[in-house]
């Protein structure tokens, strides 16, 4: 939500921050209340998160571990709120809102790909594949 200050390059303080992580908070908790997608994704983070760190043998490794996860769950609340503009703006079935939302599902999707690919090349030289 926007505070109305926008329009100002001042910087907002400290209370505007912590309206920032209020919203911020509000929205992960809709998103894991209604998107059944992002439950699941947030319990494979959950799973696959620590492991990250535990499985990961040096910094950039943890990072790229960690940080494709953190991409996915990006990706999906993006997704879903692109969703519910579609649907709030056209509720009726039209060809450029189903496209807008495949579009969104394939960048998640992507980023899925991008995860199994970033653990199976740190991992598989461990395992010795």
């Amino acid at each position: 939500m926007a505070d109305g200050k926008s329009n100002t390059l001042i910087p907002r303080g400290p209370l505007g921050l912590l309206k920032a992580l209020i919203w911020s908070l509000k929205g992960l908790r809709f998103a894991f209340l209604m998107e059944s997608s992002f439950r699941l994704e947030v319990y494979g983070f959950v799973v696959l998160g620590p492991l990250a760190f535990v499985l990961g043998g040096n910094a950039v490794e943890k990072l790229l571990l960690f940080g494709s996860l953190i991409l996915v769950l990006s990706a999906e609340l993006l997704n879903s709120s692109i969703e519910a503009i579609a649907d709030k703006v056209s509720p009726e079935f039209h060809e450029l809102v189903g496209r807008a939302k495949d579009m969104g599902s394939a960048a998640v999707f992507v980023l899925m790909i991008n995860v199994i690919v970033c653990w199976a090349l740190i991992l598989a030289p461990r395992f010795g594949f």
